[in-house]
Parts: C-alpha cells; sequence; structure tokens
C-alpha cells in the first residue's frame, strides 16, 4: 500500500446506477491501494443521457456519453473518469489518455426473455426483440431473420420494465446486469459465435490528462494488463474500419498464453451479410493484430459497406 497522496483524487462520471457503481468501485480499488487517500465523485448528466427518444445512430454515437467527463478533465473539474470502454470512440481528445484498465467482466450478451426459454432460437416466431444496438440487431436477424427488434433506450430498470410489456425480449451486457446485482435475470448468455461482442464490452477504464504524472502513478496500479491488451487490439481494430455507433462493428480478443486471438466482425444492419474473420498473433504488439484484421476484412468487401453506412 502506498503513502498518503496530498490531493483529493475527484473522479468525473455519469449519474447512471451503473456509472456510479463502476465509480465507486475504483474508488474502493484505489482506497485500498493507496491508505488514506481521498476520492471526490464528480457526477454528470451527459448529451446522452438526456436525449432518449432517439437511437443513439440517429443522435451522433455513444460518445455523447463521454464529451463532458472529458470536458471536466481538460477543464482540471475532474483528475480522472471512470468509463464503460465500449462507449469509449476510438480517438481520444488530444491530452487525455486511458491510464489503466480493470479485468475484463464477462464480455458476453445477455438475453432477457419474458418468459423462460433456452434461448434466441426458442423465441417464438416474430418474437419482439428491444436492443437499439445494429451490432446486437445485425448477428440476432442473421441467425432469427423472423424477429421484430425495437428500439431501447434508458437505464437497466426501465429496459426491464419493458418485459412482458411490448417486449417478448431484450438484450443487454452481461457485465453491466451482474455488476447491478441483476445477474438472475439472464435468461441466456450469447455465445461470441452467434453475438460477437462490442469492442471493449465488459471492461471499465480508467482516463486521466497525459501530463499529469501524479494522477497517473496512481491509477497504474488498477492496470490488469491482460486485459489490456485485448482491449487495444479491438480498439486499433475498428479503428482501423472507421467504426462508430452507426456502424455494426463487434470484436473480442482473447490471451491464450503468449498469443492473442481475435475475432471481428462487420455486418449489414438487417443481418443479411456477416464478415467475419478469426486472427491470431503475438500479444506484444496488439494493435497490430487489430490492424492486420480489420485489413482482411475490408478487404473481404467491408469497405463499401462501412462507406454506405456512413454516408447513408
Amino acid at each position: 500500500m502506498s503513502a498518503l497522496p496530498a490531493a483529493v483524487l475527484r473522479i468525473a462520471t455519469r449519474k447512471s446506477q451503473l456509472a456510479l457503481w463502476q465509480a465507486q468501485h475504483v474508488a474502493a480499488l484505489l482506497r485500498r491501494a493507496h491508505e488514506g487517500l481521498e476520492i471526490e465523485l464528480v457526477p454528470m448528466v451527459t448529451q446522452g443521457d438526456r436525449i432518449q427518444d432517439r437511437s443513439l445512430a440517429a443522435i451522433g454515437g455513444k460518445g455523447l456519453f463521454i464529451k463532458e467527463l472529458e470536458v471536466a478533465l481538460e477543464e482540471r473539474r475532474a483528475d480522472i473518469a471512470v468509463h464503460s470502454m465500449k462507449d469509449l470512440p476510438g480517438d481520444l481528445p488530444e491530452g487525455l489518455i486511458i491510464a489503466a484498465v480493470l479485468e475484463r467482466a464477462d464480455p458476453r450478451d445477455a438475453l432477457l426473455t419474458a418468459v423462460p426459454t433456452a434461448g434466441i432460437g426458442d423465441l417464438p416466431r416474430g418474437a419482439r426483440v428491444g436492443t437499439s444496438s445494429l451490432r446486437r440487431q445485425a448477428q440476432l436477424l442473421s441467425v432469427r431473420p423472423d424477429l421484430r427488434i425495437q428500439p431501447l433506450r434508458g437505464n437497466v430498470d426501465t429496459r426491464l420494465r419493458r418485459l412482458g410489456g411490448d417486449m417478448d425480449a431484450i438484450v443487454l451486457a452481461c457485465a453491466g446486469l451482474i455488476r447491478l446485482g441483476l445477474e438472475s435475470h439472464i435468461t441466456a448468455r450469447l455465445d461470441p459465435s452467434i453475438c460477437l461482442p462490442a469492442v471493449g464490452q465488459g471492461v471499465i477504464g480508467i482516463e486521466c490528462r497525459d501530463a499529469d504524472p501524479r494522477t497517473r502513478s496512481l491509477v497504474s496500479v488498477l492496470n490488469h494488463e491482460a486485459t489490456r491488451r485485448a482491449m487495444d487490439a479491438e480498439r486499433a481494430f475498428a479503428h482501423r474500419l472507421g467504426g462508430s455507433c452507426q456502424s455494426p462493428i463487434a470484436a473480442h480478443a482473447r490471451q491464450e498464453g503468449e498469443r492473442l486471438t481475435l475475432d471481428g466482425l462487420v455486418a449489414e444492419p438487417d443481418g443479411t451479410r456477416l464478415l467475419r474473420d478469426t486472427l491470431s498473433g503475438s500479444s506484444d504488439d496488439p494493435a497490430a493484430l487489430g490492424h492486420s484484421l480489420a485489413q482482411r476484412i475490408l478487404n473481404a468487401g467491408a469497405g463499401p459497406l462501412l462507406e454506405r453506412l456512413r454516408t447513408g
């Protein structure tokens, strides 16, 4: 345990139940690592939280959950921001870095149903499934083109209340449900072969100013290196593709010994075409692995698909 740092460490966080849990979890880990460290939460409402009646793709993507937190860092109203890494755009503002990531939780998607069922294949024909993720939509329709995908926004409790009403099933991230103590609501965990996760799904990241050595040192003790390598490969994959919330892109990396295996996917939103590939390489250069797999998928025809989605 390190010696007591002098100043208060301020954590910028969204006000959602899950975001506050994540910020408080990071605060607890930091207090455990640095005896006597004083920490203050700086909760904020972001643009993504304010706009709940439209899909993320329609209003500009997941970066709308992040901007206010990053401005607080830049204006020195906060020292770190705690994020779900799946919400973080590929390009960080100049002067900001991801200083640490925690060990990854379950990265899979969870199927929650109004009535007991074994999984996605057992939903009734034409079942109404709630998700605002084009990535999930594309993969679900690929295996079940009869499903009726319905937009689903709001906090976890709001989404759960839709079950049994206007939704037969909804799809959420396993990690968020587990963190909120709602694991019992999961009907089935979707195997990545059916629904490849979002880039960074299940990873909590800590962002700070690059030119802040004190804070970087404080949070560095929380970094989980295997998770970092996997996340860096996934983010490099999406970045090379120009991935955004408007693009049905998925990636999941896992370390096996000294090697890293990366699965990547680009899809038509209606599920009629999935471009998927896998690549393994040394874990020493995760970004190179991500770029290489992205290039292979681009060579397979992803470029025109992504360009059409960006400009359509």
